[in-house]
Order: structure tokens, then C-alpha cells, then sequence
């Protein structure tokens, strides 16, 4: 499979007669990430459009047709269905695979963390790395980056609880919950989050890393 190069858009071209997934991501974003990760995990072919909602290419009336919500990941299937937000994307794709538990507490294990994700941690540490790296704008924020700091390592400290005693976020082995939960950790100290703090977290981070597969950000 050919893989998406930063900056431009990548063809992934299926065997003759099957049809392929378009994803309309942004490289450097940790949602758009968990996308990739679990298409290519699986094994399944698709088509990246870059989309830098940064300047604005989510806001065009021809994407907001396709998600009325403005926001990358956006995922088109071959029957032209669309799908949105990236926690949803990943248990889709995941359905049917050892990256998501069958129905059942375990399964529920999972989603506790991809919910926390994405209201704990995602809106504080995807921020501040987004504010400080890719909009240059620490100054401009400053008022606000103290509590966005604070609530970001909240949630790196509760991480910390389960992963300084535990290899993975559930007990179900490495699973969608892991992928979602790395994609902005890893990425941390470019919001000036310092994972020095976290041994647990970081013991986590690298056999993340080690999984075959498993292509980071940085």
C-alpha cells in the first residue's frame, strides 16, 4: 500500500475492480492519525485528501455538505455514505478484529477510554499543541494555556494510574482505546506537556511504538 506523504494528496489504487475508502484528513492531526492507523492495521485500501481545517478547507460549502460539523476526520465510503468523528471511525473499521472486544464488558472497557479521550484529554493536550506548534500563537493564548495545561495533565495523571501497574488501557491486550489515547500523547510535548512525569505513560508510548504497523506522528 502506498502511504499518504505530508503535504499532498496520496492514491492508495485498489486491486482492478474494488473500490476504495476516501479520507479527507489532515497529516499532522491526531484524529486524521487514528484513521490511517486503523485502515492500514486492517489491512484496507484507501485515498487521503489532505484537508488543513487550520485555513479553512473545512468550511468550504462542498465539504460542509459532506459533514455539516466543519471537522476532519471525514471518512467516504464506497457507497458514498460519510462518516465523522474519529473515535466512531475507529470502531467501525475495527468491527470484527482483535482491536475491539466483542460486545460485553470488555468491549465497554474500551469505550470508556475512547470517551475520555475525546472530552479528558484530547480537548486539552490536542490543543495546546495545536495553539503553541501549528498556530504560533502561545502569546496570544497565554491567559488561557495555564488551565488548559492543568486539565491536560489531569488526564495524563489518571493515564499514569493505569498504565504504572498495566501494559495496556484495558485488559483485552492493545486495542482501538490504545491507538486513540497515543495519538495526541505522543505528540504531548509539543504542547509543552512534559511526559518526564509520567514513567508509566512513557513505558506505554514505546511498545506502542514497537507494535508492527504502528507509524507515529514524530
Amino acid at each position: 500500500m502506498r502511504r499518504p506523504d505530508r503535504g499532498r494528496i496520496a492514491h492508495v489504487h485498489p486491486p482492478s475492480g474494488e473500490t476504495v475508502i476516501t479520507v479527507y484528513g489532515s497529516t499532522p492531526s491526531g484524529n486524521c492519525w487514528k484513521v490511517r492507523q486503523i485502515l492500514e492495521l486492517t489491512g484496507r485500501p484507501y485515498r487521503w485528501v489532505e484537508t488543513d481545517s487550520n485555513a479553512g478547507a473545512t468550511r468550504t460549502p462542498e465539504f460542509l455538505r459532506m459533514n455539516p460539523n466543519g471537522k476532519v476526520p471525514l471518512v467516504e465510503l464506497d457507497d458514498g455514505a460519510h462518516l465523522t468523528e474519529s473515535d466512531a471511525i475507529l470502531a467501525h473499521f475495527a468491527e470484527g478484529t482483535a482491536w475491539l472486544p466483542a460486545p460485553g464488558l470488555p468491549r465497554t472497557r474500551v469505550f470508556e477510554w475512547l470517551f475520555f479521550e475525546q472530552y479528558s484529554h484530547e480537548p486539552y493536550i490536542a490543543v495546546a499543541r495545536n495553539w503553541i506548534r501549528y498556530l504560533k500563537a502561545k502569546e496570544r493564548y497565554a491567559d488561557r494555556l495555564p488551565d488548559i495545561w492543568e486539565r491536560g495533565h489531569r488526564a495524563l495523571s489518571l493515564m499514569e494510574g493505569r498504565l504504572s501497574t498495566h501494559p495496556w488501557l484495558t485488559d483485552s491486550g492493545m486495542t482501538i482505546a490504545d491507538i486513540a489515547l497515543f495519538a495526541y500523547t505522543h505528540v504531548a510535548e509539543e504542547g509543552e506537556f512534559d511526559l518526564g512525569r509520567y514513567p508509566g505513560v512513557r513505558a506505554w508510548l514505546d511498545r506502542v511504538r514497537l507494535q508492527p504497523g504502528i507509524r507515529p506522528l514524530a
